[in-house]
């Protein structure tokens, strides 16, 4: 079993605080209630230059205001995943009890998960250079480069511990939330910041995802019929990680507790989804919690709205779930928040988690009818109170590049 795998005297690790900025505004319950209550944040495309691509709208944050939040000596050094980055850190450390400085040292990492970086800097930079024949800004490299958002991340709560970003696509926050779990296991670190952020929702980056030809003009349908693609987003969760004994040496009460983290390579095709490489994925996170399938009681998919990926997603399940994979609720949150990718592991990750302690599974919006070819609880349209004791979260990334996480109730 896993126990025996990792060692029996490995550390249990909590969750103690967790932050969210996405199109649903910022704040991780203001997530929570629209995933619940099924309320989608995709609206009208808003940018900052004119946009002549076919897709319309997309997953923004609303009415962000980056100078309300982080210092004015800062700000000048954020692209907006870092921005958001820092606005959900914050919110994670005052939910998780601890002050700017209360967890400063060597002893606590620093790991965040970005697909790209900063893009809205890089898009800047080449439209000045191209088009308005000027320079680009002075800190612009500071400012683009992935690890940005991490060291300024470490820089304010000065941890002084490994710090580093993860650039697995889609699946980048749910392996640095990973990472993290296991860096404090073994004993490396007592405390990690882990999540993810991305600000992609500009027209370079739209215009691309169109050439893909996987992105929908009205709603995104994860696992039904008539399913034709998904809706971009944006937006960073982060969460604070310590040890079960920690917390309670302290008298704080955490969240949950991250119990499994499985992550695999298909090593085959860039952008087809694998059924091994998501199957073993499952099947390992679910050794490394020591569970069984019939231990989760909930499942927030991957579920693009794909074609390829919900079928190959359901199938997954169903190899490791067995028949059992037909009853446990399996519901996409990708039509609420957006395809946040590098974050999305992040936001479905505070959406499990608060599904778990409410138990309630949120649904899957703008199902229209069953597919077939998908033969899972779905959970459509509605949101459903269910006994959960155990909830699973997974990201299956471009590359082949998988992660797939494992939350229960804190003993």
């Amino acid at each position: 079993m896993a126990a025996s795998r990792r060692g029996e005297a490995a550390r249990r690790v909590v969750v103690s605080g967790m932050g969210v900025v996405c199109a649903s505004g910022v704040g991780a319950r203001k997530l929570w209630e629209a995933a619940r209550d099924g309320v989608a944040q995709i609206r009208e495309l808003k940018t900052e230059r004119p946009y002549d691509g076919r897709i319309k709208i997309a997953g923004q944050v609303p009415d962000f205001d980056p100078a309300a939040y982080i210092e004015a000596n800062v700000l000048p050094f954020c692209d907006p995943f870092t921005q958001f980055a820092v606005v959900a850190a914050d919110e994670a450390m005052a939910q998780a009890g601890f002050g700017r400085k209360d967890i400063a040292g060597p002893r606590t990492a620093v790991i965040m998960g970005s697909g790209i970086g900063g893009m809205t800097t890089i898009e800047d930079g080449i439209y000045k250079y191209y088009v308005e024949h000027t320079r680009p800004e002075t800190l612009s490299v500071p400012k683009l480069i992935p690890s940005a958002m991490p060291t300024t991340l470490s820089a304010r709560f000065s941890a002084l511990g490994p710090t580093f970003a993860v650039g697995s696509a889609c699946s980048s926050a749910s392996q640095s939330v990973g990472l993290g779990l296991q860096m404090i296991r073994s004993g490396m670190v007592d405390k990690a910041i882990v999540g993810g952020a991305e600000a992609c929702v500009i027209n370079a980056t739209i215009r691309a995802w169109e050439g893909l030809r996987v992105m929908t003009p009205n709603f995104c349908r994860p696992f039904s019929m008539g399913r034709n693609g998904m809706s971009l987003g944006e937006g960073a969760a982060v969460f604070v990680l310590e040890t079960a004994e920690s917390a309670r040496a302290r008298g704080h009460e955490p969240l949950c507790e991250l119990a499994g983290y499985g992550t695999t390579s298909d090593a085959k095709d860039p952008v087809r989804p694998d059924l091994d490489g998501a199957a073993n994925c499952i099947a390992q996170a679910l050794e490394d919690a020591g569970l069984t399938p019939r231990d989760i009681h909930y499942v927030n998919a991957h579920g693009t709205a794909t074609h390829a990926n919900d079928i190959t997603e359901s199938e997954a399940i169903l190899r490791v779930f067995g028949d059992y994979g037909r009853e446990v609720p399996v519901s996409s949150t990708k039509p609420i928040h957006g395809h946040a990718l590098g974050a999305s592991g992040g936001l479905e990750l505070a959406i499990t988690i608060q599904a778990l302690r409410e138990q309630i599974a949120p649904p899957t919006i703008n199902f229209l009818e069953f597919d077939p070819r998908c033969p899972i609880d779905a959970v459509p349209n509605v949101a459903r109170p269910h006994k959960i004791d155990a909830a699973m979260s997974n990201s299956f990334a471009f590359g082949g590049i998988n992660a797939v996480l494992i939350v229960r109730h804190a003993a």
